[in-house]
C-alpha cells in the first residue's frame, strides 16, 4: 500500500480532509472570489473537480474552520462566519423526462424545507425556493449562500428534442429566476456547469451573473496545475515512478503526454486532469479515464448530428471566440461541444488576429476520441484497429517500418468503397481529406503503444515514431509520389532534431493513391539517404 490516499471515490470535501485524503489546496482563489462577487459561473468539463469545489464552497460558508486548518485561507479568514447554504446537485436531474426531473427538484426543496419550514400555498418549485430563501435568511439572520452544481445536466441530452428542451427550459427557468429576484436575500451564489450558462437561455434576466471561466486568473481553480504537480504534488509523482519502475522525470513525461495540455484561457496555466491524473497515482499505471462511464456514447449521440468524419479534423483548428464559445444548439458545427465539454481545448491564441488555436489536450483524449470513431467511420471493427495498431507496433519494435506500412495496407484494403459518396470521391479534395483522416487515425492510434507524434490532418503530414533504438521519420502523400515525400522530409529538416539522439533514424516516404484506394508505394532511407527498401504496388 502507498503512502498516500487519493480521494478517487469521493468529492466530499469534509471527508476528503478528515480521511487525510490527498488534497490540492486552492482556498486563496475560494477567498479571493467570495470577497470580489456575489454571483459567480464557472464552466469547467466533466470530471474536474467541479463538485469538489461546490463542496469547499459549502464548507466554507457553513464555518467548518477546522476543516480547513493548515490550508490557505485559515490566514486570510478572520470571521468564519456561518451562512444558511442550499446546496443543489442538479446532475440528479439528467436522463429524465420533465415531470420527473421537476418532481427530483422538489425533494431537493423539500430536504431544505425541513430544515426551515414550508409554506403549504407555494406550489412551484421557484415559489418554494424563494419562500425557502426568506426563511432560512429570517431564521438564521444571515444572508443565504446558493450553490447549484452542473447546473445544464438535465438539458444536454435534450439539445436535439425542441419540444421537452423548452419544457426543461421553462421549469427550470422559473426556478433559476430566483436568484435574480432575491438578491436582497443572498450572500452568495456559485453556479457550475459545462456549457456557458447563457447559451441554454435559462439565466437570461441573470445578468449580474460574473462568468470566470475564461479569467486567467481562475484557470487554474479546477484541476491540477503543472505547478502544483511541481510542488505539492511531487512526492505522489516520485511514488508513482517507484511503483512504475521508473524515473521521476520519466514519470512526469508519462502524466503530461497522457493527462496535461488543458487551457481555459488566453494566458491559462497549464492544466491537467484531476480525476485521471489520481486514478492513475492510485492504479500505478497509464490508464485512460476520460471516456469512462459511457461518455463516448454521449458524445457519440451528439456527433451523428455533424457528418462523423468532421469531429476529428478540428484538431488544430484556429477559430475566433463567437466560433466556440456559442450555443452548441445553434452552431453548424461540433466545435463548440467538443470545446464546452473538453475533448478540445486552448492551445495558443494570436492577439492580432484574435484567432484561438483549438487541439486535442492530450493522448488520452485524442485516442479516446480516435477509438471511439474509427470504427464507424470506416465501418470497420474495434477488433480490426486493435489487431492493426499491434502489428504496427510489433513490426516498429523490431526496427521494421515496411513491416507496419505493411499491415497498415492491409487494413486499408478491408475498408468498405461506400464509406464516403460518389460525389465525395469525385472531388479530389474531399478524397485527399479522407485518406488524411485515415493515416491521422492509424498513427494516433499507434500511439496508445509506441510513441507516435502525428501532425494535424489540417496541416502538414508528417508522422515521428520512437521506439527504444529506433526514429522513424514518415511524409504521407495522398495523390503524390515518395520522391516527393522524401525531398520535403530534407527540405522541411524534419529528421535534424533527431541526429544528435543516439537512436537510428530511418526516413520513409509514403504514397496512398485515392484512385487504388490504398497505399501503393514506400520507400525507406537511412540517414545518409541510402535506400534500405522500396515497395511498388500496382494500380
Amino acid at each position: 500500500m502507498g503512502r498516500f490516499l487519493y480521494p478517487v471515490d469521493t468529492d466530499q470535501f469534509a471527508d476528503i480532509r478528515k480521511d487525510g485524503k490527498v488534497y490540492v489546496d486552492k482556498t486563496d482563489m475560494v477567498f479571493d472570489l467570495v470577497g470580489k462577487y456575489r454571483y459567480v459561473f464557472l464552466a469547467r468539463p466533466r470530471r474536474f473537480g467541479k463538485s469538489l469545489l461546490c463542496n469547499t464552497f459549502k464548507a466554507y460558508f457553513q464555518g467548518q474552520k477546522e476543516l480547513f486548518e493548515g490550508l490557505k485561507i485559515a490566514e486570510l479568514e478572520k470571521e468564519w462566519k456561518r451562512y444558511p447554504v442550499l446546496h443543489f446537485t442538479m446532475s440528479g436531474l439528467k436522463n429524465l423526462p420533465v415531470p420527473l426531473a421537476q418532481s427530483k427538484l422538489e425533494n431537493f426543496i423539500s430536504d431544505y424545507e425541513a430544515v426551515y419550514g414550508k409554506s403549504p400555498e407555494l406550489k412551484t418549485p421557484g415559489a418554494r425556493f424563494r419562500g425557502l430563501i426568506h426563511r432560512a435568511c429570517e431564521q438564521t439572520g444571515e444572508k443565504v449562500v446558493v450553490i447549484l452544481d452542473e447546473y445544464d445536466s438535465a438539458i444536454m441530452r435534450l439539445m436535439y428534442e425542441p419540444e421537452q428542451l423548452e419544457a426543461m427550459r421553462t421549469m427550470l427557468r422559473e426556478f433559476y429566476q430566483v436568484l435574480k429576484d432575491e438578491g436582497a436575500y443572498l450572500r452568495f451564489v456559485f453556479i457550475t456547469g459545462v456549457t456557458k450558462f447563457s447559451q441554454l437561455s435559462i439565466f437570461s434576466e441573470l445578468n449580474n451573473l460574473t462568468q470566470i471561466s475564461m479569467y486567467d486568473e481562475y484557470s487554474g481553480l479546477c484541476g491540477i496545475t503543472q505547478e502544483e504537480l511541481d510542488t505539492v504534488l511531487r512526492p505522489c509523482v516520485e511514488e508513482y515512478a517507484q511503483n512504475l519502475e521508473i524515473t521521476t522525470d520519466e514519470a512526469y513525461a508519462l502524466l503530461k503526454k497522457n493527462y496535461d495540455g488543458y487551457h481555459f484561457s488566453r494566458k491559462s496555466q497549464d492544466v491537467y486532469a484531476p480525476f485521471s491524473v489520481l486514478r492513475a497515482f492510485d492504479g500505478r499505471n497509464t490508464d485512460h479515464y476520460w471516456f469512462e462511464s459511457g461518455t463516448m456514447t454521449s458524445l457519440i449521440e451528439h456527433l451523428r448530428h455533424y457528418p462523423l468524419k468532421t469531429a476529428l479534423q478540428y484538431d488544430g483548428v484556429k477559430v475566433g471566440l463567437d466560433e466556440f464559445n456559442i450555443s452548441c444548439e445553434s452552431a453548424s458545427t461540433p466545435i463548440p461541444l467538443l470545446y464546452q465539454s473538453g475533448y478540445l481545448t486552448i492551445d495558443s491564441y494570436e492577439p492580432l488576429l484574435k484567432t484561438y488555436t483549438l487541439h486535442f489536450p492530450n493522448l488520452e483524449v485524442r485516442s479516446g476520441m480516435v477509438s471511439g470513431l474509427m470504427p464507424l467511420i470506416l465501418k470497420r471493427t474495434t477488433a480490426d484497429g486493435n489487431s492493426l495498431t499491434r502489428n504496427m507496433a510489433s513490426s516498429l519494435f523490431e526496427g521494421d517500418v515496411s513491416g507496419a506500412i505493411s499491415a497498415l495496407r492491409s487494413y486499408i484494403a478491408k475498408i468498405p468503397y461506400d464509406i464516403i459518396t460518389k460525389e465525395e470521391w469525385n472531388d479530389k479534395e474531399s478524397r485527399e481529406s479522407f485518406y488524411k483522416l485515415l493515416l491521422y487515425m492509424a498513427f494516433s492510434m499507434l500511439n496508445s503503444i509506441v510513441d507516435t507524434e502525428v501532425r494535424s490532418i489540417l496541416g502538414r503530414a508528417d508522422v515521428v515514431i520512437k521506439t527504444r533504438t529506433d526514429i522513424f521519420v514518415l511524409e504521407l502523400k495522398v495523390d503524390d509520389t515518395v520522391d516527393h515525400a522524401l525531398e520535403q522530409i530534407d527540405s522541411k529538416g524534419y529528421a535534424i532534431p533527431y541526429e544528435a539522439d543516439g537512436r537510428k533514424v530511418t526516413k520513409c516516404g509514403v504514397s496512398i493513391s485515392s484512385e487504388a484506394r490504398n497505399i501503393t508505394h514506400w520507400r525507406v532511407v537511412d540517414a545518409d539517404g541510402n535506400i534500405t527498401d522500396e515497395q511498388v504496388f500496382g494500380l
